[in-house]
């Protein structure tokens, strides 16, 4: 796996796998790390400009492609390194926190019904990225289109009424722009725990323990497992073998 991340200025997927090799170097443990395709000073290219950020993100990608997958980070806002990854991608993954203001960036409800009334910016920007995938496509031959995934992110644990409209919202406009829905991942304490080791819950083992186990963590593997399939990614079920 091959990893580029795009948000310049705050860097967290960088930082998460800087992270990731001290603690395994501080413990002597071995993981599985990727390929960082490097995009050099971050703070310095986000002042650049656009054809000095595209020349680096191209470098970026051809050096990342022996890996099997490629993931990009990509900034929140839209930008041209934003642009071309959505258009590079084969696959989209959106988390969105359980909230009307999330879901802001999807969608724009009426204010005093909370019908949907037209999908946002962001929709129209990955809209695009698949209309032209799809044309690509044809021109050579093939057919299919850019597959998009939306993850509900910070699930509370019990049900809310507030969840329920959200749900009845997501699903309309899911029809409405073409994407699909992947199982949510809960609020837990373990996710934020593990993030300044740079580790995940698939990582935790008797070996590498950075924080004490607990009977949740199953839970929160065979979360993970459940999400990682439903993108169409075979290492999920690996996750079983190692609970």
């Amino acid at each position: 796996m091959a990893v580029i991340d795009l948000d310049l200025r705050q860097k967290s997927m960088a930082r998460f796998f800087a992270s990731r090799r001290a603690w395994l170097a501080a413990n002597n443990q071995t993981l599985p790390e990727p390929l960082m395709a490097d995009l050099g000073d971050g703070a310095a290219l986000a002042r650049a400009g656009e054809d000095e950020q595209m020349a680096r993100f191209e470098e970026a990608f051809q050096a990342a492609q022996s890996a099997e997958y490629i993931v990009m980070d990509t900034p929140g806002g839209d930008t041209v390194l934003s642009r071309a990854a959505h258009g590079r991608a084969d696959l989209i993954v959106t988390p969105m926190n359980d909230s009307f203001v999330d879901f802001d960036l999807l969608g724009h409800v009426d204010p005093v019904t909370l019908d949907l009334l037209k999908p946002s910016i962001y929709s129209e920007t990955v809209w695009e990225a698949r209309k032209q995938r799809a044309i690509a496509n044809a021109a050579k031959g093939q057919t299919g289109t850019i597959d998009w995934v939306v993850v509900t992110n910070r699930l509370a644990v019990f049900e809310a009424r507030n969840r329920r409209r959200l749900e009845e919202r997501m699903a309309k406009l899911a029809k409405r722009v073409g994407f699909r829905m992947g199982p949510g991942l809960r609020d837990r304490v373990i996710y934020r725990e593990l993030f300044p080791f740079g580790l995940t819950v698939a990582d935790l083992s008797e070996q590498v323990q950075p924080v004490e186990m607990a009977l949740a963590h199953v839970s929160a593997r065979q979360e993970l497992r459940s999400l990682m399939l439903s993108l169409g990614l075979a290492e999920g079920a690996r996750l079983d073998d190692a609970a």
